[in-house]
C-alpha cells in the first residue's frame, strides 16, 4: 500500500520544504523510511559522531548553520534492539541483491537463525549508516506488520500492542514522535522489568514465609517428640532405680547363698578326700587281681600255642594225605597234560552248544561288584579271567576309536596275564574277525563273536564249557550278562574293578 514520508527530528524547522523531505528521498517511490536495529556495540560510534557534529551558528548571515545539530540516536532497551536485528534479518534475504550493502550479502545467505545471531553487529552499524537501506528495509517490514506497522506510521499505536513490536517498527519508520514510542516502550518493559522483580521478591518472600511457617511447625513436633522423650526418659529412670533397688536385694541374697555354699563346698572337699583315699586303696586291689589275670592269660596263650601246633600238625598231614592222594589217583588215571583248554574248545566251535548247567555250580557264584574283589579272585589257583571288550572300553575310553579301544584294552590284560598266570580270555562283538589287530600278548586269548551272535552269548557259552569247580571271573557292566553267567557258577564283577586294576598298572 502506500506510504507517505516519515517525520525525521533531523530536519530544520526553517525549511518547509525540508521538513518534508527525508535523507533518504532518493529511494523508489511508494516506500516507506527506513527502520533498523541499531546494536549496542554501534550506538556508542553513533553517539561519538553525533557530538563530533559542528554547533550551530548564531550568526544572521549564515542561515545554513543557524540550523539545530542532530540528534544523538537513542540508547534502546535490549529486547527492542534485538527485535529490530531479528525484523531486519527475516526480510534482508528478500531485498535484491543490488540493494543488498556490501558487508550485509555474507551476512543474508545464513541460515534464519544464525542471521540475526551472527550478523547482529554489522545489520544494526548498517542500519544506523544507510538510511536508504533503513527504508527499502522498513518498507518491507511495515508491509509484513499490516494494520500495526500502518497505526506506527501514524504516530499512534494501539493500547493492547506489544510495546517492544511498536517501538521496534518506531525505530525502523521514525513517525513523528518516534523517540517518545521508543522511549514509552522502554518504560513499558523497565516497568515489566520491575514487575517481574517485584513478583520475584514477592514470591521469595511467601517462600521464605512458607519455610518459616514449615520450620515452626517441625520446631513444634521436634518439641513434642522431645516432651515425649523427656516423659519416657524419666519413666525409664524410674524403672532403673527400681530395677537397681531389686538387684540390691538380689546381691545381698546372693552373698548369703554364696557363704552357704562355700560352707557346703569345704564339707564335700572333706567327703572327696575321704572318697580318693578309698578309691585308691581299691585300684591296689584291682591292680592285684590284673596281675594275677595277666599271669593266667599268659598260661593260656601258652596252652592255646600248643594247641594251634597240634592243629598245624594235623593240617599239614591231612594236606600232605590229600597230595598224595591226587597224585597217585592222576597216576592211576594216567592223565596226560593237555594242549588245550576248555575255552579253547569253545573258541574253535562253530556251532552253538547248550549244555546244563552243572549240579551245584550255582554255589560257588558272588553277588559282588568290590573292585578289591578282582585281585582276590585272580589270586586263586587256574582262575580263568572272561573280560566283555566293548562294554569295559566304551566305558572307560570310549572317545578313542574302536581300534584303539581294542588295543589299550588287550595290552593292559597281557600285563594282568604276565602278572598273575592267569587264563585271559577277551570277547567282542563283531560278524568276522577284525583285520589288522596286532598280536594277543602271552596268556591273552581274543575272541570275536560269530554272524548272528553276540558277545554276552559267547561269554555264556565259555563259562558253561568250564569245568564245576574252577573260578571263572566274568568282567561286564551289562547286568543280563552278570546274571547269566551267575546261575553257571561265575563270579560277575563289574567294569570300573577292571579299569582300576588297569590303572593301577
Amino acid at each position: 500500500m502506500p506510504l507517505t514520508e516519515p517525520h525525521d527530528d533531523h530536519l530544520r524547522q526553517e525549511d518547509p520544504v525540508d521538513a518534508a523531505r527525508d535523507p533518504g528521498e532518493g529511494a523508489p517511490a511508494g516506500t516507506t523510511p527506513p527502520g533498523a536495529a541499531a546494536a549496542e556495540a554501534s550506538a556508542p560510534e553513533s553517539e561519538a559522531s553525533d557530538s563530533a557534529a559542528p554547533e550551530p551558528a548564531a550568526s544572521a548571515s549564515e542561515p545554513e548553520a543557524s540550523a539545530s545539530a542532530p540528534e544523538p540516536e537513542p540508547v534502546l532497551p535490549e529486547a527492542v534492539r534485538q527485535r529490530i536485528v531479528a525484523l531486519t534479518a527475516t526480510v534482508l534475504p528478500g531485498l535484491p541483491a543490488d540493494e543488498v550493502p556490501v558487508p550485509l550479502r555474507r551476512v543474508a545467505k545464513f541460515a534464519p537463525n544464525r542471521r540475526a545471531r551472527l550478523g547482529a553487529p554489522a545489520i544494526a552499524a548498517q542500519l544506523t549508516a544507510d538510511p536508504l537501506f533503513r527504508q527499502r528495509i522498513t518498507a518491507r517490514v511495515l508491509a509484513d506488520t499490516g494494520d500495526l506497522g500502518a497505526a506506527v506510521l501514524e504516530g499512534t499505536a494501539p493500547a493492547a500492542a506489544d510495546p517492544v513490536e511498536v517501538a521496534a517498527l518506531a525505530y525502523l519508520a521514525r513517525p513523528r514522535g518516534w523517540r517518545e514510542l521508543i522511549e514509552a516502550s522502554g518504560a513499558a518493559v523497565r516497568a515489566e522489568a520491575d514487575s517481574a522483580v517485584v513478583a520475584e521478591l514477592v514470591r521469595e518472600a511467601e517462600q521464605r514465609a512458607t519455610r518459616a511457617e514449615h520450620d515452626r511447625a517441625v520446631a513444634r513436633v521436634e518439641a513434642e517428640k522431645l516432651r515425649d522423650e523427656l516423659a519416657r526418659v524419666r519413666e525409664e529412670l524410674g524403672q532403673l532405680r527400681e530395677e537397681s533397688r531389686q538387684l540390691t536385694r538380689s546381691l545381698r541374697e546372693t552373698q548369703a547363698r554364696e557363704r552357704k555354699a562355700t560352707e557346703l563346698l569345704a564339707t564335700e572337699r572333706g567327703r572327696a578326700a575321704r572318697a580318693t583315699a578309698d578309691a585308691d586303696a581299691e585300684l591296689r586291689r584291682v591292680r592285684a587281681r590284673l596281675a594275677e589275670a595277666e599271669a593266667a592269660a599268659g598260661v593260656a596263650r601258652a596252652s592255646a600255642k600248643e594247641a594251634r601246633s597240634v592243629d598245624d600238625a594235623r593240617l599239614w598231614l591231612l594236606l600232605e594225605t590229600i597230595g598224595q592222594a591226587a597224585v597217585g589217583l592222576r597216576r592211576e588215571l594216567a592223565l596226560d597234560p593237555v594242549d588245550k583248554l576248555p575255552a579253547d574248545f569253545v573258541a574253535d566251535a562253530f556251532a552253538d552248544q547248550t549244555a546244563a548247567p552243572a549240579a551245584g555250580a550255582a554255589t560257588r557264584a558272588r553277588d559282588t561288584d568290590d573292585p578289591a574283589r578282582l585281585d582276590q579272585l585272580l589270586a586263586l589257583p587256574r582262575a580263568h579271567l572272561v573280560v566283555d571288550g566293548y562294554n569295559v572300553t566304551k566305558r572307560g575310553f570310549g572317545e578313542m576309536s574302536l581300534e584303539q579301544q581294542r588295543k589299550r584294552l588287550i595290552t593292559g590284560l597281557g600285563g594282568i596275564a604276565a602278572q598273575t598266570g592267569d587264563e585271559v580270555t577277551v570277547v567282542f562283538d563283531g560278524a568276522e574277525r577284525m583285520h589288522g589287530l596286532p598280536p594277543a600278548p602271552r596268556g591273552v586269548r581274543v575272541l570275536f563273536s560269530r554272524k548272528g551272535e553276540t558277545a554276552d552269548e559267547l561269554i555264556r557259552r565259555l563259562v558253561r564249557a568250564e569245568p564245576p569247580g574252577r573260578p571263572v571271573v566274568v568282567v561286564s557292566s551289562d547286568r543280563e550278562v552278570a546274571d547269566g553267567v551267575r546261575r553257571h557258577g561265575a563270579y560277575p564283577l563289574g567294569a570300573d574293578s577292571l579299569l582300576r586294576r588297569l590303572a593301577r598298572s
